[in-house]
């Protein structure tokens, strides 16, 4: 896995008087699959375990 990875972040719904909701898909360039989220707290995740994941294969590599 790359250590600048890049995102395609799709948004396909959100509400105007709730703006913390909103349902999307994440996908990281290069890796197949996607990962749908609900809300910031969700994306979020999404984001922060890819990067987890690197660092611990780049421990695991060492």
């Amino acid at each position: 896995m790359n250590p600048s990875s890049d995102y395609i972040i799709r948004i396909y719904r959100f509400e105007k008087n709730k703006p913390h909701r909103f349902v999307g898909v994440v996908e990281e360039v290069g890796i197949k699959g996607k990962k749908a989220f609900n809300t910031y707290d969700e994306l979020w995740e999404i984001l922060s375990q890819t990067k987890r994941n690197l660092r611990e294969d780049r421990q695991r590599e060492k």
